[in-house]
């Protein structure tokens, strides 16, 4: 079955699913009643499950939106090339998910992670979204869950959009480093239609001596409605554009002789210009008899170009190492799916059936470049990669004391690939198809105390590059086994602090990698990662409340060598106070320990903590409407000396003889003041 069967197949059932909750008899009677808000615990299925409401992650400083990721125990997001606009690299169990192989990404359910990407397999770029626009974080680790597959080898994070705002919000904020947001979003409608409009516009130049000019802007739209009293219909639109100027990853050396400022580059020309815009659909109909119809389906439009040069002089003396990587593509897909309450035996559940399909068509190509100049060609790619995935998941609840959730995930892939360059080394064409089956079992223990106990098992993937998929006896799939143990309890009241502590384990086999960079596949052996988690968040006393985490996580291959960048400890705090007189300040800390950066451990990438100051103060103005709020952000408070990604590689400069292996990194931010006002109207 070939991807466009696959999507007419999608499309069928959705016609027949929208078609039928669309459907209404004119005889049969429909009451109309107002709504009414229940809140209540998210039940979940595992201790390091969690949702994340938007009133933690607001007072995050501004300017990356992968900042709010710190909020997730274990998680650290850091930027890549000493530049704002691209994909930030992800830690998370145990994994340096570059950008984004090992953990999935989702916006109200469309995937965010891109496949066969040209810079990285699994990259994902969070520059899209709007922060405010955010309601809340489902956060999904392991392979626990039915309903992610592919790259949730780690996780799973779903952005959920707010359907309208009660207020409108004009904002503009300013900082150090010529640094510049405006924001505006407001809902036009909030009735029986819900609109959200909202609209960003972002620009600094960063701390760089060459300035990184970096501009981002971005829209969205959304409506949400309910066809009859039963069903409810969100329409999303989004488009984002970005362009920036990198100072690239710096040789340790060039910095240590004094010859390179810590802020410097060696090539200047670096950076990169992106273009995505989306649309979705996210339907739902609910029957008389307790079940549920859902349908989603989403189409992206993305466009890239990357200008980069790590290795400086090694392998071309004359022109330097630039290389050019461009991706454009389009993604297109849904999730249909159908939820019934049941009772087995007397004891209440509920069956979930569902289908998800996706197909990317890309051209992919990588190629020398000298101050953006192209200069060849070294890869050029058609790609046409598709999935269908089709699952079951039961939950029942057998005694009061005992919740049981688990299911089944087949995945089938299809990859094609087309060279264009003739004449290029490297010319992967070729067509296969691959596909896994995986089981998902989960126990849930209590309440007792206010603590349930969990126990966890789950097989999870992520598919590797088509490019490499489809050499002779390769491993398209890299398949994982996660296990899980966990509590939660929240000894002192639902107000309270709630306590959470996770054992973990992962095993992940063989996989092949295709590194963009180079246009070649590597092969990585099999590996094993284990830890701990452990967190607590809540009302401490009164106006006080504490958010907090830390992790420790052993990474090897099963040979006993290390994985190069696999962060050891992790560790996260913040203290936030709600003092009187509509002031709110929120200290946070974020620490990510040693990290080996090759296999014998003889290099590690030191560790590092930063301090950020957040404040928000209702100002006592009166307005014929509307209110005031005053912002204020301080990243790296104490002025702190720290390298964001940090590896160890062969580079060469202009005046070296020879190549010198050394540690190659992004420096951190130094202190960085900004601030703001906004209008509430």
């Amino acid at each position: 079955m070939n991807a466009r069967c696959l999507l007419l197949l999608v499309g069928l059932v959705l016609a027949i699913v929208t078609g039928r909750a669309w459907g209404h008899d004119p005889d049969s009677p429909e009451l109309e009643v107002s709504e009414v808000v229940v809140e209540a615990d998210r039940p979940v299925a595992a201790s390091s499950q969690q949702f994340i409401p938007d009133k933690e992650y607001l007072l995050q400083p501004q300017g990356r939106p992968a900042q709010v990721l710190r909020l997730i125990p274990g998680f650290i997001a850091v930027e890549h090339s000493g530049g704002a606009g691209k994909a930030d690299q992800y830690f998370l169990r145990g994994f340096d998910a570059d950008h984004g192989t090992d953990v999935a990404f989702f916006a109200d359910g469309m995937p965010i992670n891109f496949r066969s990407h040209a810079h990285g397999q699994g990259y994902t770029d969070l520059n899209f979204i709007i922060p405010e626009t955010i309601e809340g974080l489902d956060v999904y680790k392991g392979g626990y869950h039915t309903e992610f597959g592919d790259f949730a080898t780690a996780g799973a994070v779903n952005f959920r959009t707010r359907e309208a705002v009660k207020e409108g919000v004009i904002q503009a904020a300013g900082g150090q480093f010529d640094t510049q947001r405006y924001l505006l979003m407001l809902s036009p409608t909030v009735d029986k239609v819900k609109t959200l409009f909202a609209a960003e516009g972002y620009y600094t130049n960063g701390p760089f001596i060459n300035d990184n000019r970096y501009f981002r802007g971005n829209l969205l739209g959304k409506a949400t409605f309910n066809p009859t009293t039963r069903s409810e219909l969100s329409l999303t639109g989004t488009f984002h554009k970005a362009q920036w100027n990198g100072s690239g990853e710096i040789p340790l050396r060039a910095v240590t002789d004094g010859s390179l400022d810590r802020f410097g580059s060696i090539d200047p020309s670096e950076g990169g210009r992106t273009l995505r815009s989306t649309g979705r659909l996210n339907y739902h109909y609910d029957t008389t008899s307790g079940g549920r119809f859902f349908a989603d389906a989403y189409g992206q439009y993305y466009k890239f170009d990357l200008y980069t040069n790590f290795t400086f002089f090694l392998n071309d003396p004359a022109n330097g190492d630039g290389f050019q990587q461009s991706d454009t593509r389009l993604v297109y897909g849904g999730h249909v799916g159908y939820r019934q309450v049941v009772s087995a035996l007397g004891a209440p559940g509920a069956v979930t059936l569902g289908v998800q399909a996706r197909v990317d068509d890309i051209h992919a190509r990588l190629g020398p470049q000298v101050k953006r100049t192209i200069l060849g060609t070294t890869l050029d790619s058609e790609i046409q990669e598709a999935s269908y995935a089709p699952y079951i998941k039961a939950e029942v609840q057998p005694l009061s004391w005992m919740r049981l959730a688990g299911g089944l995930r087949s995945e089938i892939f299809t990859f094609d690939v087309r060279n264009r360059c003739l004449d290029c080394a490297e010319q992967p064409a070729g067509r296969t198809t691959s596909g896994v089956l995986l089981p998902k079992a989960n126990v849930i223990l209590g309440p007792w105390a206010a603590t349930e106990f969990f126990l966890n098992y789950g097989d999870g993937f992520h598919s590797n590059d088509a490019r490499s998929a489809i050499v002779p006896g390769s491993a398209p799939i890299a398949r994982a086994r996660t296990y899980e143990a966990g509590i939660r309890s929240k000894p002192w009241g639902s107000e309270g602090v709630e306590l959470i502590a996770t054992l973990w384990a992962l095993d992940l086999k063989q996989e092949l990698v295709f590194v963009g960079d180079e246009g070649t596949t590597e092969v990585r052996g099999a590996t094993r990662r284990r830890g701990v988690e452990v967190a607590a968040r809540g009302q401490v006393y009164g106006p006080l409340y504490f958010n907090g985490s830390f992790t420790w996580t052993k990474a090897e291959f099963r040979n006993g060598d290390a994985i190069p960048l696999a962060p050891e400890f992790t560790a996260y705090g913040a203290l936030l106070l709600k003092w009187p007189e509509g002031l709110t300040s929120q200290l946070q800390a974020t620490y990510l320990g040693e990290r080996p950066l090759i296999e014998d451990r003889s290099v590690k990438a030191p560790s590092w903590i930063d301090f950020d100051l957040s404040e928000r103060y209702q100002l006592p103005i009166k307005l014929s409407h509307g209110r005031l709020e005053a912002f204020l952000f301080i990243q790296n408070l104490l002025n702190t000396k720290w390298e964001q990604a940090t590896f160890f590689f062969e580079s060469r400069l202009r005046n070296e003889a020879a190549g010198v292996n050394d540690i190659h990194f992004v420096p951190g931010n130094p202190r960085f003041v900004m601030g703001g006002l906004a209008w509430y109207f």
